[in-house]
C-alpha cells in the first residue's frame, strides 16, 4: 500500500481473513478501493470480494462502513452479488436498524443487483418491521414484479408477507399469500390463520380451528401447536358482541392453558424467533472449545463447521 504497487487478488484476499479489528478493517477499506480502481475492467465473473467483507464487518459488528462502501458509487461493481447485500441488512435488521436496511434493500435495486432467497426473507422482514406507507408501497411492488419465484421461498418469508399484509389491514392479499404456503402445518401459520379467520368474520371457523388445536393427540417428544395469548385477545375482541360464542371461547381457552397449548409469545416475537437447531449451532461454536472425541482444544475452524 505505501508503496503505491498493484495489489494481487491474493493479496487481498489473505488481508481480508486476516482481519480482526475495526483498524484492520481502516487499511482493508483502502485496499478494496485501490483494487476496485486498479481492477473495474476485469472480466464479468471474476472473484466476489464482496460477501468477505460483509462477513467481516459482521462478525466486528461494523455496520457504519459496511453501509458506507455498499453505497459509494466508486465502487460501483465491487458489491455486485444478493449475497453481500443480504448480508448486511441481516446486520442491520438485528440490530434494529430497520430504516437502513430499507435504505440498502433499495440500494441494491439501485445497483441492478439480483434477488437471491434471502433477499425476499429480509425484505418481507423489514417492511413488516417498518409497517409504513413507503413500506407498504416496496412490498407490493416486490409481489407484482417477482410472481415467478415466489412458488420456492421459505415458509417464514410467507408468514412474514402474510403478517404484514394483516397489520395493513390487506385480508385479501394476506390470504392470498397464505394460500402459496405448501405446508402450513406450524404454530406461526396456524395463529396467522386464525387472526385471518376471525379478521373475515369466520367466528363460527375460528373457534373451529382452536378446536382442532386443542384436539391435537401430539406425542410428548413433538412440539406442541400454541396459540398465542395476542392472538387469543384478538379473537375476544372480535365475540364480545356474541355472548355464546364468547362463553365457547373461553371454555376453550381454559382447556388450552390447561394442556400448555397456549404462548405467551406475541406474533413478532414467533416471527423473529431464532430456529432452535440454529441457537443449539451457535451454543456449541461459543461454548464447546475442547474435542469430545480427543478432549484436546478444538481449532477455530472446527468451532464453526
Amino acid at each position: 500500500m505505501e508503496k503505491k504497487e498493484l495489489i494481487l487478488r491474493n493479496e487481498l484476499k489473505i488481508l481480508l481473513h486476516l482481519c480482526q479489528t475495526s483498524d484492520d478493517v481502516e487499511i482493508a477499506k483502502s485496499a478494496i478501493y485501490r483494487y476496485h480502481s486498479e481492477n473495474r475492467t476485469m472480466a464479468f465473473g471474476d472473484y466476489k470480494f464482496g460477501p468477505i467483507f460483509m462477513r467481516l464487518c459482521y462478525e466486528l459488528g461494523l455496520e457504519v462502513p459496511a453501509v458506507e462502501l455498499i453505497k459509494d458509487e466508486t465502487l460501483y461493481g465491487f458489491f455486485s452479488d444478493g449475497q453481500s447485500f443480504a448480508l448486511l441488512m441481516d446486520m442491520l435488521f438485528k440490530k434494529g436498524y430497520y430504516e437502513d436496511a430499507f435504505e440498502v434493500l433499495e440500494e441494491m435495486e439501485k445497483q441492478h443487483v439480483k434477488y437471491i432467497k434471502d433477499t425476499f426473507l429480509l425484505a418481507f422482514a423489514i417492511c413488516y418491521k417498518l409497517n409504513s406507507p413507503v413500506s407498504w408501497k416496496k412490498f407490493t411492488k416486490i409481489l407484482e414484479e417477482n410472481q415467478f419465484q415466489l412458488d420456492t421461498l421459505p415458509r417464514i418469508t410467507y408468514c412474514f408477507a402474510v403478517a404484514f399484509a394483516l397489520k395493513q389491514n390487506d385480508l385479501e392479499k394476506a390470504q392470498y399469500i397464505y394460500s402459496l404456503i405448501m405446508n402450513p402445518d406450524s404454530r406461526l401459520c396456524t395463529n396467522l390463520k386464525i387472526l385471518m379467520q376471525i379478521k373475515s368474520g369466520a367466528l363460527e371457523e375460528t373457534l373451529k380451528t382452536l378446536e382442532a388445536v386443542l384436539e391435537e393427540n401430539t406425542p410428548e417428544l413433538v412440539k406442541k401447536t400454541q396459540i398465542s395469548e395476542q392472538v387469543l385477545a384478538t379473537v375476544r375482541e372480535e365475540l364480545e358482541e356474541n355472548p355464546a360464542l364468547l362463553v365457547r371461547l373461553e371454555d376453550i381457552y381454559d382447556q388450552l392453558k390447561a394442556s400448555g397449548k397456549v404462548t405467551k409469545l406475541t406474533l413478532d416475537e414467533m416471527l423473529c424467533k431464532i430456529p432452535l437447531y440454529k441457537e443449539y449451532y451457535k451454543k456449541l461454536s461459543t461454548e464447546r472449545t475442547v474435542s469430545l472425541r480427543t478432549f484436546k482444544p478444538l481449532q477455530s475452524v472446527l468451532k464453526t463447521e
